[in-house]
């Protein structure tokens, strides 16, 4: 069972939309290109990312292109496609980053993109932003058929929650013995959460309004 629920579900949304991108990509914030592997073999993958990686705890690859968060280092109109998962609420100035996508980006290209909603602060202290469904909107006004899709409901949020909690019971520490009972309560409800949660996605049982987090799926016009 997959316990990462924020991973299924960006795999989940992204999937079928990179199966389909051919000619060039470009994946901004590629970190360790978690996501190059859903792409078809044919793709022309590039990856850009800040150099100080491991301020965001990640290896450094060879062959990332370097850039400082908001000027992409390419021409107008370079690439077919661009990627962009769980990057903006890392970037000082989305809007202009956005700006920057659309520029690079051809006309009739693809954009994928995710973010967190439901998400604790990560990568401190490069951890600035929630976006909603319509903020989402907005900034991406610029682009050709905009489409923002939620990824997991309430039910999983609330799954997620639970998983974090007893992530962090489970940490050595001097006080891990009246940690030990809390976490014997809350393992087992974990658990069945995960399970519900796992059916919710699937089945579409949960909340909408309170997701753990977007993709955004547009065109250039």
């Amino acid at each position: 069972m997959v316990v990462d629920l924020q991973l299924l579900t960006c795999v989940r949304f992204l999937r079928p939309i990179l199966a389909d991108m051919r000619g060039s990509v470009l994946d901004v914030g590629c970190g360790e290109m978690p996501f190059r592997g859903l792409l078809p073999p044919e793709a022309r993958y590039t990856g850009i990312d800040i150099p100080a990686a491991e301020e965001f705890g990640m290896r450094r690859h060879s062959g990332i292109v370097n850039f400082d968060g908001l000027h992409i280092p390419f021409a107008d109109e370079s690439f077919d496609n661009l990627l962009c998962t769980e990057v903006l609420e890392h970037a000082a100035d989305p809007v202009a980053l956005v700006a920057e996508m659309l520029r690079v980006l051809r006309p009739g290209g693809t954009l994928a993109a995710t973010v967190p909603f439901s998400a604790r602060v990560h990568h401190a202290p490069h951890d600035y932003h929630r976006f909603t469904h319509y903020r989402l909107a907005a900034m991406f006004a610029g682009f050709a058929d905009v489409k923002v899709t939620e990824r997991g409901d309430d039910l999983a949020v609330i799954a997620n929650k639970l998983i974090v909690v007893c992530m962090r019971l489970i940490r050595p520490s001097a006080a891990l013995l009246w940690r030990l009972p809390l976490l014997l309560l809350l393992g087992p409800a974990a658990l069945v959460a995960l399970g519900i949660a796992h059916l919710s996605i699937r089945l579409g049982w949960g909340s909408l309004a309170d997701p753990l987090g977007y993709g955004i799926h547009a065109r250039k016009g």
